[in-house]
């Protein structure tokens, strides 16, 4: 996500008490997590694990929970509970709406759009022409969405990550940043709910259909023309390729790529990148035309029994 106002290094420092290592001079323009960081973010790490990751990594301001080297051109922050500082800045940059307040940042509505009585738009979406917002569908703030796009009835566009920092107290919620956009010609079924991004952008790619009952996670990038038939759940920050089918019920584990015309068969499990152009099917998934084949050899072991 993009600060309302870019800082530096050394004002976060004294704003959160944190010891300033390295460039203090570095601008901030934005957060991420690690998977979606650029120049000009600060992201977090605080785990040893991470630690090479995290200070190799695009990022120009780290916050990191022990003194650590340095990496040439870029500033640590050095705080006990880098996850709450990190997560204080996101609130800061979107907090929580008061419905009883006086209303900004007022929806922008494209020409002959129809949203439906019950529907609610939140701060800052817009919507392009020609859209229908269905029955108690919810377009979360700072969502967009193209032209000609369905959103059907009880549908949630932009909800909450199911993000969460497990902590001795408990799991932590991690405060969503980031926003969900909607191509042009995108279908979205009844009781669909599409999570906005952690940090980046969730992506419904033009021309895409999905049934009801599907589930996005946060920072998924769904390719142009993909189908998902009900009741499939796509876990964060995954993608999708162009002309993919994901068939009722298939399950899709966080960080999977999928390559172009990936077919995925019913109640198929995927915990792995997949080569497109190839249809797969089972728990773990494997290529279909093996798995039918081994199906076929099992029941054929059961016969001689």
């Amino acid at each position: 996500m993009k600060l309302t106002t870019p800082t530096t290094a050394a004002a976060l420092a004294e704003q959160f008490g944190a010891d300033l290592l390295g460039d203090g001079a570095q601008e901030v323009t934005g957060l991420n997590e690690i998977h979606h960081v650029e120049p000009g973010d600060l992201c977090f790490v605080d785990h040893p694990r991470y630690y090479a990751a995290t200070l190799a990594s695009a990022a120009s301001v780290i916050l990191i929970d022990r003194p650590y080297p340095c990496p040439e051109g870029k500033a640590l922050l050095v705080h006990p509970q880098p996850f709450a500082v990190y997560n204080g800045i996101v609130w800061g940059q979107r907090p929580r709406a008061d419905e009883t307040a006086e209303r900004s940042e007022a929806p922008v509505v494209g020409a002959g759009t129809y949203v439906a009585p019950g529907a609610h738009l939140g701060r800052g979406v817009v919507i392009g022409d020609r859209c229908h917002i269905g029955p108690n569908a919810v377009i979360g703030d700072g969502c967009t969405l193209g032209d000609r796009v369905i959103v059907s009835a009880g549908t949630v566009v932009g909800g909450e990550a199911f993000y969460f920092k497990r902590t001795a107290d408990g799991l932590l919620p991690w405060r969503s940043g980031g926003s969900v956009h909607l191509e042009d010609d995108v279908f979205l079924g009844p009781c669909c709910t599409i999570a906005r991004g952690v940090s980046s952008t969730t992506v419904i790619g033009a021309g895409s259909k999905l049934d009801a009952q599907v589930q996005i996670g946060h920072d998924c990038k769904v390719g142009r023309h993909v189908q998902m038939a009900a009741q499939v759940g796509v876990a964060g920050n995954c993608t999708i390729g162009d002309w993919s089918i994901l068939q009722g019920q298939a399950g899709i584990a966080q960080n999977v790529k999928l390559g172009e015309r990936t077919v995925i068969m019913a109640q198929s499990g995927v915990g792995r990148d997949l080569e497109g152009g190839k249809s797969w099917f089972g728990s773990p998934v494997q290529e279909a035309r093996k798995a039918f084949r081994d199906m076929v050899l099992v029941r054929k072991l059961g016969d001689k029994a």
